[in-house]
């Protein structure tokens, strides 16, 4: 009878070649990718290097708004800013920002919630061109 079952090395063949990888019990070889087809480094769509130490105003999901001194960033968006201001919006409409302020000091500001990054420079809010001008 102990002929007719298989010998307890058989199933740890088995096992082993399960693990392994293979069906005859050889260790599986390594590979590995040519040079050429490494994974790349991802890099970002934004240039913000020419930004840095200077204010820029970031927009979230959300509708929150804030300004700061960019001191960093990652290719996520992930953003560091100095001296930030969040700028408040209205109870009532929340998406009509009101003259308060906010200063919130050193923030980084998660890279996923980002929608808008423009320098506060030169930015200057203009009536809305979409809307119909009521006759009078």
């Amino acid at each position: 009878q102990r002929a007719a079952r298989s010998s307890p090395h058989a199933s740890c063949r088995r096992v082993h070649a399960v693990l392994l990888g293979t069906s005859d019990g050889r260790p599986r070889q390594e590979t590995s990718l040519p040079k050429d087809k490494e994974k790349k480094k991802k890099e970002s769509i934004l240039d913000l290097s020419k930004y840095i130490d200077k204010t820029i105003r970031v927009k979230f999901q959300g509708g929150r708004e804030a300004s700061g001194i960019l001191k960093g960033f990652d290719p996520l968006l992930n953003l560091v800013l100095d001296g930030t201001i969040e700028y408040v919006r209205d109870p009532d409409d929340q998406y009509k920002l009101t003259e308060d302020t906010r200063p919130l000091g050193l923030v980084v500001c998660r890279g996923t919630s980002v929608v808008l990054i423009c320098p506060q420079d030169g930015m200057e809010a203009i009536p809305n061109p979409f809307v119909q001008q009521q006759e009078a």
